[in-house]
């Protein structure tokens, strides 16, 4: 893997595509505002029902392009098995010094997936490691902390911070989901399991459209943040009321 350039914004999650699914659209926004983005998956998909570790590194690469992100890396942490353990804390801090990222991005902090949810803590916690600075990596890099983190909620069942207008990325972000031929192509593994590919723009684009309609905006992306919000000028503050 190589090491990540300084980025802006470093979304991070347990498997490759989940970014494409919860968030590709923001990355996209932000790509457009002039931010470096980019994408680290913590596993490899070596236990997944369809496909080998190595057609999803294809195209992951490949909706890596078409998400525009500066860069993605995958680390070795067992597909199926993301656990919170100091060895892994330290994989992803060695990450987040040398990105420098003032954004990362987490997966919301419960759901069906156990690597989904222990992804949200792992990361966290490896954020409050990263800025130990008696704390060495494989990186070498200094001590570092992102100023924000924040929670990609879209099949989370709560009511988000605030939600991205992805309303001018929505096709691009479909594309690059759709990257995974391995794992969205209609095939007879995995058949009961898996949505038909005839189904999945109209699934992905209701979701993003419920959320848009909650921000008045066409499309959208949610997220959760933990902290207070802050305003500066209450003429300023987006979405009407009424």
């Amino acid at each position: 893997m190589d090491t990540p350039p300084q980025l802006d914004v470093l979304a991070i999650a347990a498997h490759r595509d989940d970014v494409e699914q919860t968030c590709g659209g923001t990355l996209l926004h932000m790509a457009s505002l002039g931010a470096r983005t980019g994408i680290l998956d913590l596993t490899q998909g070596e236990s997944g029902t369809r496909g080998s570790a190595a057609e999803r590194e294809d195209e992951a690469n490949a909706a890596a392009r078409i998400l525009k992100t500066q860069w993605r890396g995958a680390l070795d942490i067992p597909d199926g098995r993301v656990e919170n353990t100091w060895e892994n804390k330290l994989k992803i801090a060695g990450i987040l010094r040398a990105a420098r990222p003032r954004v990362v991005i987490l997966p919301y902090w419960s759901g069906r997936h156990p690597d989904h949810y222990t992804t949200a803590t792992l990361g966290y916690e490896a954020c409050f490691v990263s800025g130990l600075t008696k704390v060495e990596t494989a990186s070498k890099d200094a001590a570092f902390r992102p100023f924000k983190i924040i929670y990609a909620s879209l099949y989370a069942d709560v009511r988000p911070s605030f939600a991205v207008d992805i309303t001018e990325h929505i096709e691009t972000r479909h594309a690059a989901l759709m990257a995974y031929k391995s794992q969205y192509a209609n095939q007879s593994q995995g058949g009961g399991l898996f949505v038909p590919e005839e189904e999945i723009r109209e699934r992905t684009f209701a979701m993003a459209r419920h959320y848009g309609l909650l921000a008045g905006v066409r499309y959208a992306e949610p997220f959760v943040q933990k902290e207070i919000g802050l305003a500066g000028d209450l003429l300023q503050i987006p979405v009407q009321s009424i």
